[in-house]
């Protein structure tokens, strides 16, 4: 394989982008267990005092992800984030203006592999989402299995990451002084295996959990498309059936984690590696949806909105295509 190296005389600028980048990939792949593998160290140690102190702590905040989490409004707005939004870049795409005084649920698609635009728009103010959406705030939900490792579960509710069970979205959307966007990447882990450039398939037919709550809660439903999301990786052939995607999916299924066997490029060359290629990101964030609360939903009620939101992503999708590079006969596939 002919491997293309990056040239020599590359602006600073962009050096910084790819470093602010590569850190982000290494906080998603290797940080949680780099900080367990330190919390360990710790603990065996001279100073495993401070190990059990921090067990203490875990103990006395452990609901804190189901809670809100814990914002950090400088670690959201460190230069880092800047230089990792110009990488591809990213941009967040206001349509409406959004009432401060209510909740919302952003149904966040397509997953991508990595989330890179739901992480950069709703866990940072690189792009201006506090500028854009005066009096709300952003919580990207994540898998409850991350919210159990040491040290790294704290550093990612700074950004503004919460557990994505049940209790954690419901806290968020009944909160009665508003003001609260629950993200959460409908597609989720499943997703994620399908994920490679030109996919526009949404695992989405059967996520229906969301909608439930938005009606018990009336939170306000809001379709988000990441235009360009797929374009960043490309990933092993796993189609359907095949022996990868079954043990991929024996792996969701016992770990609830996916696991895609995904490449780009790396950071001195452009032919193989972990680094996500240089495309651009467009998020686009839709119009509400009015919701009427219904404390106790019947199916019909579910199946109705979900009916109604489904519909409303396809128009989202349907108007910025064509603006972001896509073509007319490319079109929205629900499974």
């Amino acid at each position: 394989m002919k491997i293309e190296f990056a040239p020599l005389n590359i602006p600073l600028r962009r050096r910084l982008q790819t470093a602010a980048t590569l850190q982000w990939v290494f906080s998603f792949l290797a940080l949680a267990q780099c900080c367990l593998a330190a919390f360990v160290l710790l603990a065996l140690s001279d100073w495993w005092m401070l190990a059990l102190l921090y067990a203490g702590w875990l103990w006395l905040d452990w609901d804190t992800p189901t809670s809100g989490g814990r914002r950090s409004q400088w670690v959201r707005s460190w230069t880092v984030w800047d230089f990792f939004r110009e990488y591809f870049p990213i941009t967040l795409v206001k349509t409406v203006d959004l009432d401060p005084k209510k909740n919302y649920i952003f149904g966040f698609h397509p997953h991508g592999v990595l989330v890179a635009g739901g992480f950069g728009n709703f866990c940072t103010e690189a792009t201006g989402f506090s500028r854009l959406f005066p009096g709300l705030r952003s919580h990207l939900l994540m898998l409850p299995f991350w919210f159990r490792v040491p040290l790294f579960r704290d550093y990612i509710m700074f950004g503004g990451l919460v557990s994505s069970c049940k209790s954690s979205l419901s806290y968020l959307v009944s909160r009665p002084e508003g003001g609260n966007v629950a993200v959460i990447a409908v597609g989720g882990a499943p997703e994620a295996l399908d994920a490679r450039p030109g996919a526009l398939k949404l695992q989405v037919r059967n996520r229906k959990g969301f909608i439930k709550l938005a009606l018990k809660h009336g939170a306000q439903l809001v379709p988000v498309f990441s235009f360009g999301e797929n374009e960043l990786f490309d990933q092993m052939e796993n189609p359907t059936g095949s022996p990868l995607r079954r043990l991929q999916n024996r792996l969701q299924s016992i770990m609830g984690v996916a696991m895609p066997l995904f490449h780009a490029r790396g950071v001195f060359q452009y032919s193989f590696g972990l680094m996500p290629y240089r495309k651009p990101i467009h998020t686009v964030v839709g119009t509400p949806i009015p919701v009427v609360q219904t404390p106790s939903p019947t199916s019909e009620d579910i199946e109705s909105l979900h009916k109604v939101y489904l519909q409303s992503l396809t128009e989202l999708f349907e108007q910025h295509k064509l603006s972001y590079g896509l073509c007319e006969d490319q079109h929205l596939t629900f499974i």
